[in-house]
């Protein structure tokens, strides 16, 4: 039995060193993940991969195809990928509509890990129990919830993540 997880990257506000305030451009540098799993002592099996260091808002569907290769070709059954809040929810269904043998969860934070009062940790410690937890599909697991990725969306005023109804 395959218990490794599979951690893909791909930019957003958790990875982000510094975001412009006149622009609100985000600058990556690399991935944080490293460091965090340290900081949480994680004992977990787990691979990194950076797909990608991107701010959401610029992601695309080549890019969910990119990530979506991704997750049906590893070996892993458990998938987290770190991801931006902006368009986690049309992430998440382009690939709930296309994986479905897998375990994928999708995380981020609202304020970069690098930032006093970051949810970052937090919300990739709740991804890593999710992820082990949780049957086949795709989720995303924000704020201590985890949702379904076909009854999502971001409350871009609350910043947080509601089902749909």
């Amino acid at each position: 039995m395959n218990n490794k997880i599979k951690i893909f990257t791909t930019g957003g506000t958790i990875d982000c060193d510094k975001i412009d305030a006149n622009t609100n451009e985000y600058f990556f540098t690399d991935t944080h993940l490293p460091k965090m799993l340290e900081q949480a002592r994680n004992k977990v099996d787990i691979e990194i991969e950076v797909l990608m260091m991107k701010d959401s808002l610029l992601m695309n569907d080549e890019d969910r195809e990119k990530i979506t290769k991704k997750c049906l070709s590893c070996y892993e059954n458990k998938i987290i990928i770190t991801h931006g809040t902006d368009t986690m929810p049309e992430t998440a269904k382009y690939l709930g509509e296309r994986v479905k043998n897998k375990t994928i969860i999708l995380v981020g934070a609202i304020i970069p890990y690098n930032k006093d009062s970051s949810d970052a940790l937090f919300n990739l410690g709740t991804a890593f129990a999710n992820v082990q937890l949780l049957p086949k599909g795709v989720f995303i697991s924000m704020n201590g919830k985890v949702l379904n990725w076909d009854n999502v969306k971001k409350n871009k005023k609350l910043g947080i993540f509601e089902t749909l109804i």
